[in-house]
């Protein structure tokens, strides 16, 4: 068997339709909005990418996997314990987190003005430098169904180097 490079980058997406509601998470943050979403848990898109990132780099399957839907234990769920959880896992296999990219996409909410406090909490929760974690949004220049404010969505990745 070849030697397992000193780092592993996974890939993560997440996406939820909006409904009723007065707040979106993002980032394990709340970010006030006229409409909530639709999800198991705190349905926060940006958490979700970024745990499919880290679950990737470690070949564990997805978020789907580890929280699943059916399981009542996580309704309502706080994503910022599945953040937790998910470096665990990385952790008791000797990997840290390197640093993580994350992209929200959506017309609205607005992400900018809360950016700076989801890279705090994100650093805080794997235990790394704020330094380590970057969190921008786009639009999709009102295409599709983020563009026509159906929902919104997030793409993250993230490097996992050997401890």
């Amino acid at each position: 068997m070849a030697d397992i490079p000193p780092f592993r980058i996974g890939h993560g997406y997440d996406v939820h339709v909006f409904g009723d509601g007065d707040h979106v998470m993002l980032g394990g943050v709340r970010v006030p909005h006229d409409r909530g979403v639709v999800a198991h848990s705190d349905g926060d898109v940006a958490l979700h990418a970024l745990c499919d990132a880290i679950l990737g780099a470690l070949a564990l399957g997805d978020i789907g996997v580890h929280f699943p839907p059916s399981d009542e234990r996580w309704r309502g769920a706080d994503s910022v314990e599945l953040l937790r959880h998910c470096m665990a896992l990385a952790g008791d296999r000797g990997w840290t987190l390197g640093n993580a990219d994350i992209t929200v996409v959506c017309e609205r909410p607005k992400v900018g003005p809360h950016a700076a406090a989801m890279r705090e909490r994100i650093a805080q929760a794997c235990g790394v430098g704020i330094d380590a974690v970057s969190v921008k949004a786009t639009t999709s220049e009102k295409l599709g169904f983020t563009g026509r404010g159906e929902g919104i969505a997030a793409q993250a990745v993230a490097l996992l180097v050997k401890s």
